[in-house]
Formats: structure tokens, sequence, C-alpha cells
């Protein structure tokens, strides 16, 4: 027997108890005449005592850290208790040490806070993954996925997989494609979502379908994408957007009590699209702060300031507290806007002072009395800060919501501990691109129009199109989208219309999506959905903005695994097989 108990599970009442222990060495060190071990598994860390007289004193002068060993002996009270772990009242005093597998030195200490880099774990992430932090972060990632299948498993959902190797149909990411070498020339794509899947299975009349799902995008990466993700993937039939709504919202409150022990509001706040891009520039607001975007045109416009005067929009944010912000600060912050993540052409303050003075950089322009009736209007107070952008609506209101999470961040008003989740719903159904001169759907074009908004759907005038809200709903999270979904089209003429207001003539909609198009002429029912992101749910709810941490073995920002080394090229055999061939430099 390798072990009676892990190295997590052993307390007090297990005293005078004879047990085996089986882990990894932390780090051994000498005190006179005994040696001291931490041994360490994946439930904890338990501290072994070996005296050198006994048998056991020989092994442990030899262990090193990360020795594999197997451990027996004695429960003991410890004279000098640790609080700060949880088998800090015992240890075991050894009466045989079993070396089972030697170590060489590890390249980074495998601690709470390692002193490796990021680039030198990623390589050694097998290493990285026994460090508690990581531990944990994948337990969570586990306790949740068991929440989410417990609950949809309750609620009559059934759980089917859904292919990997499909057709290629590009509309939003680059897929990534995979050769057939039983079909020369031809390519399999790996699904960026089970989208088409999970609908056919509403035809197929399995009316609750979910998936704890891989799926795949070739896009540029950042802290909360990776290539590879996993989503929540639903769907259900005979649905109206309330029922998909209340349905997932009890989901994620049973995962929110039963993981964290965490109450959220029972029902969630609802806004639309129009009013979080109006009040917060983003339509995954963080509601955990106000700070909220007012529009201040009427008031600014007219008073010889030439920026403001010739601005369709003019919006602010009242900073709280920010008014002692110096001119150095306030120069940094708007070399901040101006770049190119942000791209404002400037910024515009008015500071409050404590005195009752305001100061602003457009003094010039506007009297005391001016400054105080706009920044009254943005509910600001003796002590803030006023910030102003202006420019083309949307985008303006963009670049103040991006300042406002940057203030936010500054001022320390986004406690990870804090949740505040909210619906998005009623976005625009189609966004019109001016470069390519056409709409494309703002989520997919499976989504639905608004029933009462049909009229406009089949209009052929440009403003109509633009007036019609989709059947959608995004759940947002401190800030992220964690989730979205709509009621699907199932009718085959609407399905079409959709095409074709989207640009995509009838033998490409036939050749790309034909076998759904086909699917709905049988009797398709009405049906709806939506797909979490589960990785970006698992680091939310441990309180990270990035995903890495709750992936066993995540890719770097080039996409690349530094510890196998992927991609990575194949030899000209295997190219010959599959009928490639490359000109391509590494």
């Amino acid at each position: 027997m390798y072990r009676t108990h892990t190295c997590g599970e052993l307390r007090l009442a297990d005293k005078g108890k004879k047990v085996t222990l089986s882990g990894w060495v932390q780090k051994s060190r000498k005190l006179g005449g005994m040696t001291f071990i931490d041994l360490r598994d994946r439930y904890g860390i338990t501290q072994l005592v070996a005296e050198a007289d006994s048998p056991a004193g020989a092994a442990a002068s030899e262990l090193g850290r990360e020795y594999v060993i197997k451990a027996s002996g004695e429960v003991l009270e410890r004279e000098s208790k640790n609080a700060k772990m949880p088998t800090g009242d015992i240890e075991i005093r050894l009466e045989s040490i079993e070396i089972l597998n030697r170590s060489s030195v590890p390249p980074f200490t495998i601690e709470e806070q390692s002193d490796g880099g990021e680039d030198l774990r990623a390589k050694y992430r097998y290493l990285d993954l026994r460090r508690p932090p990581l531990q944990r972060a994948l337990a969570l990632r586990h306790r949740l996925a068991h929440e989410v299948r417990n609950y949809l498993d309750a609620q009559g959902f059934m759980e089917i997989e859904t292919p990997c190797l499909i057709k290629s149909t590009p509309e939003g990411a680059r897929d990534f494609v995979v050769p057939s070498r039983m079909n020369p020339g031809t390519f399999y794509a790996l699904p960026q979502s089970p989208q088409t899947f999970k609908q056919l299975l509403m035809v197929a009349g399995y009316d609750r379908y979910f998936q704890i799902v891989r799926c795949f995008r070739d896009e540029d990466l950042r802290a909360d994408r990776q290539p590879e993700f996993t989503q929540i993937d639903c769907e259900m039939s005979f649905v109206e957007q309330e029922d998909v709504l209340s349905t997932f919202e009890g989901m994620m409150r049973q995962m929110f009590k039963n993981a964290l022990g965490v109450d959220i509001p029972n029902p969630l706040p609802r806004m639309s699209w129009y009013d979080a891009m109006d009040k917060y520039g983003s339509d995954k607001p963080d509601i955990r702060f106000g700070m909220e975007i007012h529009e201040v045109s009427e008031l600014v416009k007219g008073c010889g300031f030439g920026v403001f005067d010739e601005s369709a929009y003019i919006g602010a944010i009242a900073v709280p507290g920010a008014a002692e912000y110096t001119r150095k600060q306030l120069d940094e912050l708007t070399e901040w806007v101006k770049r190119p993540q942000v791209g404002a052409k400037g910024l515009v303050y008015v500071k409050l002072n404590a005195d009752g003075s305001i100061k602003s950089s457009v003094d010039k322009f506007y009297g005391p009395e001016k400054l105080q009736e706009v920044a009254a209007s943005c509910g600001a107070a003796t002590g803030d800060l006023l910030l102003l952008m202006c420019g083309d609506k949307r985008k303006t209101q963009n670049r103040l919501g991006v300042l406002r999470i940057e203030m936010g961040n500054r001022l320390g008003l986004r406690n990870p501990e804090v949740f505040a989740p909210l619906w998005i719903v009623d976005f625009p159904l189609l966004e019109w691109s001016e470069e390519d001169g056409r709409f494309y759907a703002m989520h997919h074009p499976f989504t639905a129009p608004k029933p009462e908004h049909e009229k406009w759907f089949y209009s052929d005038a440009k403003e109509d199109l633009e007036r019609v809200c989709a059947n959608a709903y995004d759940f947002v999270l401190n800030g992220t989208e964690l989730g979205g979904g709509s009621i699907r089209i199932h009718n085959a003429d609407m399905q079409k219309r959709m095409f074709e207001v989207l640009g995509i003539g009838p033998e490409e909609a036939e050749y790309k999506f034909g076998f759904i198009i086909n699917a709905f002429k049988f009797g398709a029912p009405p049906h709806g959905g939506l797909a979490f992101g589960f990785d970006r749910v698992c680091a939310l709810f441990g309180g990270q903005e990035t995903i890495r941490d709750y992936i066993a073995f995540p890719k770097n920002n080039q996409g690349r695994d530094v510890m196998i080394d992927s991609p990575s090229r194949i030899d000209d055999s295997q190219m010959e097989e599959l009928f490639l061939s490359s000109t391509a430099k590494a």
C-alpha cells in the first residue's frame, strides 16, 4: 500500500495512528539530530520528522526537492503548531522512508509563489501544475463542471457529443482546417462551436441538449482567449426568450451558491444593448461601480470651442475623488487615450476642487457657471474629475467605456470578490460595414429577429434593417461576456431571407448551409439556446482575468505550446500522403 491517507487529510484527532503517506518532497531541512520534511500531494502538505538515529534517518539525508517518496510512521501532536496549514497541528514521526523516484533539481520553486517566469513555467507546465494555485484553479474547474452537469441533468437536458471534423463555413473567426488523406484536395474544419449541429438535434427531436465541448478559433489571442477553448453549449425546443433566461439564471445561481457560497440577485437585472452602450460604452458593462457616461452635447456646443462645436456627440464620465490628479497625471492620461487600443484624439478635463474652485483644460471657452452645469448633469460632486471626449457617437461611447474601466482599475473599484451579473438583451440583429458596403450578423446568421421587428426585417430599406433587434441575449459578469445566445431561425424561408440580407447568394448558401436549410423543411420546432465560455466562467469565479491557469495545458500568446513545441512541421512523407506541398518559411 502506497498510502493510507493523503497529505492534506490528517488532523489532531488522528493522533497515535500508524499511517503511510506518499508524495513529493517540497523541502527538507536538518535541525540538530532531526530532519524535517514537507511532503506534498494535490491535497495538501504534511510535516514529517525523521530522527538521525532512526531507520528513516539515513534515507532522509538523501532526499532532494521533488523526490517521490513513501513514508510511514506515527501521527504526533506538534509542539510548534502552524495555524496557516490545515495539517499544522500534527506531524508524522517516521519509522521508514522509501524513495520511489529521484528528481533532478526543478528549474523553479514549486510553491505558492514561484520564482519562475511565465515562459519557463510554460515550458515545464507539468511542474507548474504541482503548485497549489493551479491545483486550486483546476479543482474549481472540476467543481463547476460537476455543478453544470448536475443542474442540467435535473432539468431534463441530455448530453450529446457532436463532431470535431466538420465543414468549413467561414463567417467570423478563421477556421482551423485539417486535410483529408482519403479525399485528396479537401479539408475538414474544426468547429468554432457546435451551432448547426445543436440546431439539427432540435430538428431531430432532442428538445434539451447540452455539451461541455471543445471549440476552435484561429484568431489573435489575449488573456481571456485561447485557440482551443471550452463552451457549456445548450439548446432547447419549444421555448421563448424568457424560458431560456430563467433556465440558465438558475444554473448560474446554483454554480455561485454551491461553488462559492455566493447568492446572486433573483431575478438578475436586464439591460438593453442600447442602454449599455449609452451608459457604459460597452455591451459587456461592469456594473460594480458607477461612473456612467452622460451625453453633454447640448450643454457644451455653441460656446466657441470648435472641437466640440463640430462634433456629432460629446460624452463625459465623472471620476469620484480624482480632482486631486496633478497636471502630470492628466497629461499621462491624455496620452493613454491616444494609444491605438483606445483611439481618441484627445481628452478634456474639468476638476471640481475640494476648495470649491473649478479648473478645466478649456477654461478659455467655458466659465465656472457653465462647467458647474455640465458637472451637475453628470452627477459630479466636489472632489470629482470630469473627463470628456467627442466624435462619432458609438466610437466615442466605446472610448469612454474603455477609459471608465481604466479609471475603475486605477481607483480599485473592480473588486474581484464582488460579483455583479446581468443580462444584455435587444441587440441589433445586423451591423453595417461601410468598408464592405454590406450587413454582417452581429451574432451569427441563425439568430432570429424579434417577432415585432419582422416587418423591418423583410424591408429592403437600409434604415429599416438597422432598426431590427435580435431575439438575442448575453450573460455578462464584471465586465466580461460569459455567455450568449438567441432564439434561432427555424423557418427555411426566414433563413433564406437572412442569407439574402447578408449578401450570401443562393448557391453559396446551399454550398455552405444547405444541410440546415433542408432540415428546416422537415418540421423544425421553435428553438433557442446559449453557450457559456467555460474557461472564462472558471477564471472569474476564481477572481482572475486570465484563463490560462484554469486550462491544464494552454497555449501562449503566439498560439504555441512551448512544452511540446507545437505547432511543428511534419515530415515530407506525411505531406505527400496528405497531397500537400509548402514553400512557406518557418
